[in-house]
C-alpha cells in the first residue's frame, strides 16, 4: 500500500491510498475555497451522563447532489471535486462539514472507489483488503493525536439510513471521549469478569453462539458472523475475529487475509435478503474498537456490527415510542429466523 498526503485548497488534509507503489499523485486542488468554518460543541446530558454534539454548521452540508455534481467522484475537466486527481483507489480526507472539530476530535471521509455507481459489495477482494488496511492506518494515526480517545470507522448506505451523498463512502470519527455504547460494554465486561471469576464476556458470548449454532451466519477459520441472541434490528449481524484483539491494529495476517471474503459475502447476502425487485438494502456497518485509555481495554473485543432498518419487503423499522423514548427495542424478526434467512441467501 502506498500512502500519499496532500492538502485541499482550504487546508484540509487528503490522503491517497494506492494498491500499487508506482502510482504518482501530483494533482493540485485549485478551487477558490474559503477556510472551513465550524461551530462544534460537546455538551454533557446531566441526567444520562452521555455526550451530545451540537454542530449547527452541518445544516449547510451538501445534500444528495446529482451524479454529475458528486463531490466524491474524481475531478475532471471543467468540474473540480473534493478529490483533485482523475482517478483513485481509496481516498481519505477531512470532512468539510465535520461533527467533531476545533480540537475536540476529527471527522474524515473514506471513499472506497472512484466508481460512483458501485457499492462496497461490488469491490473485489483486493480492494476490500486495501480498505481494511486504510481503516487500520487511520486508527493508528488518530490514536497518536492528542485528545483522541476512541476511533469509529463506519459506513452508512442508503437514503433510508440518512445518507446525504450517494457515492460509496464511509466515515471515521475520532472522539475525544469514550462513546456511551462502548461505556455500556465496558461495564458489562467488568461485571461479567467479577461474576465469573475472571472470564471474558466477549469470549463467552462468541463461544456460546458457536456452540448453539442456530444464529451463526458464517463461521470461517478466523472470523465468525452471527445474529446476536437479543438483536435490536430486524437483520443484524456481529462479525468477530476468532482471536480477540482490542482494535484493528491487532489483527494478524491470517485474519486480514480472510476478512474480504467473509465481509463481502455478508454485504452481498444483505442485498439479496428481500428479493431482486427491492432496491439495495440500506445498512449501517460499524467497527467497535476499544477506547485507547480504558482501564480494561485489553478485555474489549474488536468487532463489526452490520444492520439494516428494512424489516421486510417495502417496510422499514422506525424507532417509535419505546425505542426512541425509553431505549427498549422491539424486534419484529426473531434472531433465529434472521440467521436462517441470511444462510438461505448465501452465494450459490
Amino acid at each position: 500500500m502506498k500512502k500519499t498526503a496532500t492538502r485541499l485548497a482550504d487546508g484540509r488534509e487528503l490522503l491517497y491510498y494506492d494498491a500499487r507503489d508506482d502510482v504518482v499523485r501530483e494533482a493540485v486542488d485549485r478551487r477558490p475555497l474559503a477556510p472551513v468554518a465550524t461551530a462544534s460543541e460537546i455538551r454533557r446530558d446531566p441526567l444520562l451522563g452521555d455526550a451530545v454534539v451540537i454542530a449547527s454548521h452541518r445544516q449547510d452540508r451538501t445534500y444528495l447532489p446529482p451524479a454529475d455534481a458528486c463531490p466524491l467522484c474524481p475531478s475532471r475537466e471543467g468540474r473540480a471535486s473534493e478529490i483533485p486527481d482523475g482517478d483513485y483507489d481509496v481516498v481519505v480526507f477531512e470532512n468539510r462539514f465535520p461533527s467533531l472539530a476545533g480540537g475536540a476530535g476529527r471527522c474524515e471521509v473514506v471513499c472506497f472507489t472512484s466508481d460512483h455507481d458501485a457499492s462496497f459489495a461490488d469491490l473485489d477482494d483486493e480492494r476490500a483488503a486495501l480498505v481494511l488496511d486504510v481503516w487500520t492506518d487511520r486508527t493508528a494515526d488518530l490514536a497518536e493525536r492528542p485528545g483522541v480517545e476512541q476511533v469509529f470507522c463506519f459506513e452508512n448506505r442508503g437514503r433510508e439510513i440518512g445518507v446525504t451523498l450517494g457515492h460509496p463512502h464511509g466515515q471515521i470519527y475520532a472522539y475525544p471521549f469514550a462513546t456511551p455504547r462502548t461505556e455500556l460494554m465496558l461495564r458489562s465486561l467488568a461485571a461479567h469478569r467479577e461474576r465469573t471469576g475472571g472470564r471474558n464476556l466477549f469470549d463467552d458470548v462468541l463461544a456460546e453462539e458457536r456452540a448453539d449454532g442456530r444464529r451463526i451466519v458464517i463461521d470461517g477459520e478466523h472470523w465468525t458472523a452471527y445474529v446476536p441472541y437479543a438483536a435490536h434490528w430486524p437483520y443484524e449481524v456481529h462479525l468477530h475475529p476468532r482471536r480477540r484483539v482490542p482494535d484493528l491494529r491487532g489483527l494478524d495476517d491470517a485474519a486480514r487475509a480472510e476478512f474480504p471474503r467473509v465481509y463481502l459475502e455478508l454485504l452481498r447476502r444483505f442485498d439479496r435478503l428481500f428479493g431482486p425487485d427491492e432496491p439495495p438494502t440500506p445498512y449501517v456497518a460499524a467497527w467497535h474498537q476499544a477506547p485507547f485509555h480504558a482501564v480494561n481495554r485489553g478485555e474489549f473485543a474488536l468487532h463489526l456490527e452490520l444492520f439494516t432498518i428494512r424489516r421486510t419487503s417495502g417496510k422499514l423499522k422506525f424507532l417509535a415510542g419505546s425505542e426512541s423514548g425509553m431505549s427498549v427495542f422491539i424486534n419484529d424478526v426473531p434472531p433465529e429466523t434472521a440467521a436462517e434467512r441470511l444462510r438461505e441467501v448465501a452465494t450459490p
